[in-house]
């Protein structure tokens, strides 16, 4: 199954996100993921995307749980569905350092264990009941809780959770985790990809502005070596200028994490033989398909959802 997740790209107009969203809805796409970045809060992005669509349902964040607790998200949640009368999931995750830190002024240490912690929160909460002193007086919006995951710890913790989320991964590095997550009891399977029909230099610009804070990562530097990209990855530890980066990220490495041109349906393929139960597509956008309405299009009539 296909569903959306907004690209919420930095170089484009904030607005894109309703472009995609409406799109989504009237393309029939059945779920649209709402995420936070640096510009929209995810609760009011999602208000607004509620009340100009018809019935996508929605799953917001996932929000960072060093800086949103259960009782601030449940009652987000639980607003934006009393008031668009629709479906409202959340997702949580454990975000990076630098969100956390540097944006948030919080201590990302601890983040694992305030994970764990808040999934069973969250459940309570939801659900209607009582944690810590609080319930909810609207009704209760009874979500499902996804996780974002990468990490082994992680992978544990989203088996607790109704699924688990994975973002900017491979098919075979998604196969690995897959096949830990149902080890520990987990059964449904996100995977947040890319996507572009279009093969012009705006969208793969793009693309490569996308993965270029991962490159040098822990784990996803293993990653992108191990997908063959080692030198990149090399190159990326070395601290460079983000514009000498940018120029050494091959074609063939976004099209590793990524559903381009003609190589989409092979790719669908490999995430699905990999175990993905629901492909999240992240469409591109540009001034020359602005919110990814044409890949949007293209992807609903493969008839893959």
């Amino acid at each position: 199954m296909l569903t959306v997740s907004l690209g919420l790209w930095q170089d484009r107009p904030a607005s894109d996100a309703l472009l995609t969203a409406r799109a989504a809805d009237e393309l029939g796409y059945p779920e649209l993921w709402v995420g936070e970045m640096a510009t929209y809060d995810a609760f009011a992005l999602g208000t607004a995307i509620g009340l100009a669509t018809e019935r996508i349902a929605l799953t917001l964040g996932p929000f960072a749980v060093a800086v949103r607790d259960p009782m601030m998200i449940t009652m987000g949640v639980a607003s934006v569905a009393d008031l668009v009368r629709r479906p409202v999931n959340v997702a949580i995750g454990t975000s990076s350092p630098l969100v956390v830190e540097k944006w948030h002024g919080r201590s990302h240490a601890g983040s694992a264990k305030a994970l764990d912690d808040h999934v069973e929160a969250l459940r309570t909460l939801l659900d209607g009941g009582k944690s810590s002193g609080y319930h909810l007086r609207l009704d209760a919006p009874r979500s499902t809780i996804t996780v974002a995951a990468f990490g082994p710890k992680a992978v544990q913790i989203a088996a607790k959770a109704d699924r688990m989320v994975l973002n900017l991964i491979t098919p075979a590095s998604a196969a690995r985790l897959i096949s830990d997550f149902r080890a520990v009891g987990g059964k449904r399977v996100t995977a947040w990809v890319t996507a572009s029909v279009l093969q012009d230099e705006a969208a793969i610009e793009q693309l490569r502005r996308g993965v270029v804070g991962y490159l040098a990562a822990p784990g996803y530097g293993e990653m992108f070596a191990e997908a063959g990209f080692g030198d990149v990855v090399a190159f990326a530890r070395t601290r460079p200028h983000p514009r000498e980066l940018l120029a050494r990220i091959p074609d063939e490495l976004l099209e590793s994490v990524g559903l381009l041109g003609d190589s989409i349906e092979k790719r669908l393929a490999e995430y699905r033989d990999a175990g993905v139960d629901e492909i999240a597509v992240v469409p591109v956008s540009t001034a020359d398909d602005p919110g990814g309405a044409t890949t949007l299009r293209e992807l609903s009539a493969l008839g893959a959802r």
